[in-house]
């Protein structure tokens, strides 16, 4: 009887291991059995560098792969059926049925997928599978990576798979000491946040291993902080971007011409809602040049801005020459009066200005992260001013400008009509403030107060950097913006900006004309 008992249990103990011998010669044996013996199916096609393999478990996946009562495997398609073994199409046996899935055979079929793509003629293909395997930290993949390594010739794909490779062995149970100081070195030299989390994880192991993980840990965090120093600059930089060009007109108005003008933010305004009009009548009457109407938006946001700015010069301005607090006073009403004309004409709700596709999304340099619209403004911002600077230092406008700011009698004299002057400086400022409202539509809401958010900020940017200098501007709007960016964190938007203000004033108070104070005759003057 004990012999009888020992001779069946020997025999169901084959009898268990037939089918993964059978696996063992063919990996798609066990497909379309029980969810056990398909998920292990499904690994041992992954595993085996079949042609058919990636074809037979999509197929398995999109709910496309049937089996026969034969047990022989098919895969619809629109044009038939094709047998899953040869990739050949024929006529399928009856009584197909699709192969049951449930939820362990779709986590294999993913993970499979993954390992599979990484044999991927297409190198960007390859790169996205190797990330998807660093992100699952599934071990299953690791004899795929192997071979995918000893083929892969691309040095970029070649870092992103041994990464993943340390991500499945710390993943794994067991795996030797050396393999995993090795994978933490790996992990250490990527440096992000995802690595960081990994290395968190290692709480077990021989005492070498976990000093190494706690080490790459320290190191990993020591990066970070670089990086997101760096991820503040830029955002201050953008920021000052932004103050730069709602400043940069201010700086000619109110540091060239010593008027006080509290309708300059309109003037910003204005700029934000010619860009709204000219989008809609390019998507109206000329859609297909979409994207370029941005281009169209800024000569006509200067044109706009600036004609409106030479119309307040002409008619209010002129007549307050000498008098500021009356000029403060007009052009505050002023302002008002632009506001509510803007609600007449387009309504008090934000309207909605579409970013072009060339300046939507972003990239990844390291661990910065940049934004193509910013990017863009601080580009932009850079042009506006070298174009100012030039049209100052090199035009007979901007010749005639410096002439009568340093003297206006002497100026007269020569025989420049001064109030011409006058205007077309104003002019030029609120043009320049116009082109600030086109690069503000692309982040800020444009609404009849959009210019209100920005006018107190340019005043300190003008006084900071030095009433007139243009220099000055610059370098005062990107230190305000920095100085924003870094203080918001840790005091909140609105006590940074009280700080920012405070720390100003007691500056201002050892030097009353600023950072870079002009000199000669215009101070005189």
């Amino acid at each position: 009887m004990n012999l009888l008992r020992c001779l069946l249990l020997m025999l169901a103990f084959m009898l268990a291991l037939a089918p993964r011998q059978a696996r063992a010669d063919d990996p798609f044996a066990g497909m379309g059995g029980s969810f056990d013996e398909t998920k292990h199916a499904i690994e041992a096609l992954a595993l085996s560098g079949d042609k058919q393999a990636q074809p037979a478990i999509a197929a398995l996946q999109d709910g496309k792969l049937f089996i026969a009562a034969d047990k022989s495997l098919w895969i619809k398609t629109d044009a038939g059926t094709l047998n899953a073994r040869t990739g050949e199409a024929g006529a399928a046996p009856g009584g197909l049925k699709p192969v049951k899935k449930n939820n362990a055979v779709r986590e294999a079929a993913n993970s499979a997928l993954g390992s599979l793509t990484l044999f991927s003629a297409d190198r960007a293909t390859r790169a996205k599978a190797a990330e998807a395997v660093f992100k699952s930290r599934d071990p299953s993949a690791l004899p795929a990576l192997g071979r995918a390594l000893d083929k892969e010739g691309d040095a970029g794909v070649r870092a992103i798979m041994e990464q993943a490779r340390a991500a499945a062995r710390l993943a794994a149970g067991e795996t030797p000491d050396a393999d995993k100081i090795a994978a933490i070195a790996t992990l250490r030299a990527r440096g992000d946040l995802e690595a960081s989390s990994l290395l968190a994880g290692v709480t077990a192991g021989s005492p070498e291993v976990l000093k190494a993980a706690a080490d790459a840990g320290a190191a990993i965090a020591r990066v970070q902080q670089l990086w997101t120093l760096a991820q503040g600059v830029f955002y201050g930089l953008s920021l000052g971007s932004v103050l730069l060009l709602a400043a940069a007109g201010l700086a000619i108005t109110f540091g060239v011409m010593g008027v006080i003008n509290m309708a300059h933010g309109e003037m910003v305004m204005l700029g934000a809602y010619t860009t709204f009009v000219v989008q809609q009548a390019v998507q109206t009457y000329a859609p297909g040049i979409a994207g370029a109407g941005l281009f169209i938006a800024i000569p006509m946001a200067f044109l706009v801005s600036g004609a409106v700015g030479v119309a307040i010069e002409r008619l209010l301005i002129r007549f307050l020459y000498g008098r500021p607090l009356e000029t403060l006073l007009a052009t505050w009403g002023l302002s008002l009066v632009l506001q509510q004309a803007v609600r007449s004409l387009f309504g008090a709700s934000n309207r909605d200005v579409t970013t072009p596709a060339w300046m939507s999304g972003a990239t990844m340099w390291g661990g910065l992260t940049i934004t193509y619209n910013r990017l863009y403004i601080i580009i932009f911002a850079a042009v506006v001013l070298a174009a100012l600077m030039a049209a100052l230092r090199f035009t007979a406008l901007g010749l005639q400008m410096r002439a009568v700011t340093q003297n206006r009698r002497m100026a007269a004299a020569m025989g420049i009509r001064t109030p011409w002057i006058d205007a077309l400086t104003f002019g030029l400022g609120s043009g320049v403030a116009g082109m600030a409202g086109v690069a503000l539509s692309q982040i800020d809401n444009v609404s009849p107060n959009l210019g209100q958010g920005y006018i107190i900020d340019s005043f300190m940017v003008v006084v900071f950097g030095g009433v007139g200098n243009l220099w000055g501007t610059l370098v005062s709007a990107l230190t305000l913006g920095i100085a924003n960016k870094f203080l918001e964190p840790l005091a909140g938007a609105v006590l940074a900006k009280i700080l920012v203000l405070v720390l100003l004033i007691l500056f201002i108070q050892r030097k009353p004309r600023g950072l870079f104070p002009l000199k000669g005759r215009a101070v005189e003057a």
